[in-house]
């Protein structure tokens, strides 16, 4: 029987700890560590190689939903599930767009998390059984059938995570360290994706980033 490895992410101990017995009371799982911040998350998930995350989104130093696409970059092969206290449809939204596999609230039955997890690993979608069933089904199905024309989606993939990451109030060396790049190449896409989106300052960057509804404040640290 194949073993997944689950590295648990969430800046509460307590979580932590419940989530490492829950994994651990599985004859199929283990918790492969732990991580109590967005950069600790996005450090381990490339050392440990999971095969499954769990996220929570409302971190410290680096914000979940940013974790997920850094995740998904650099270590392909590991699937997130977010475990969030937040239900509001557009946190959903938001993760699965960054690449998360699946939503489960922290208030939902133990169950869901463990069948969030094997679907997850099994590379299937999986929403907690207190939000609503269709939402994933509809998210997906429109972003087949509608062809977005956003400004934004004109932009690489490097300039969306810079953008993602200045709209957040991240520096130049900031997010140099974050992206594994120099803080030369930072200030290029930077004033590439500027340029593309006709935006002349930050005020107006995070003005169009919270329009378009890729960041959202409710979910930002300081």
């Amino acid at each position: 029987m194949k073993i997944i490895r689950v590295l648990i992410a969430d800046d509460h101990a307590i979580v932590r700890d419940g989530l490492q017995q829950l994994l651990k009371s599985q004859p199929d799982m283990e918790p492969a560590g732990e991580a109590e911040d967005g950069q600790q998350a996005l450090e381990r998930a490339k050392t440990l190689r999971p095969d499954v995350i769990l996220m929570d989104i409302a971190m410290p130093r680096l914000s979940g939903i940013e974790v997920i696409s850094l995740i998904r970059e650099a270590v392909p092969a590991s699937q997130v599930v977010v475990l969030s206290m937040h239900a509001k449809e557009t946190y959903v939204q938001q993760a699965l767009t960054a690449g998360a596999r699946g939503y489960v609230l922290k208030a939902s039955p133990s169950r869901d998390i463990i069948d969030a997890i094997r679907a997850a690993y099994r590379g299937e979608y999986f929403l907690s059984s207190r939000l609503q069933a269709e939402v994933i089904g509809k998210y997906l199905q429109a972003r087949r059938n509608v062809p977005s024309m956003r400004s934004y989606d004109l932009l690489s993939e490097r300039e969306q995570q810079v953008f993602r990451l200045v709209a957040q109030g991240r520096s130049t060396s900031q997010i140099a360290d974050i992206l594994c790049i120099s803080p030369k190449t930072v200030e290029k896409h930077r004033t590439g994706l500027m340029n593309k989106l006709d935006v002349h300052d930050r005020l107006d960057l995070l003005k169009y980033a919270i329009k378009i509804g890729v960041v959202d404040p409710d979910l930002w640290e300081d």
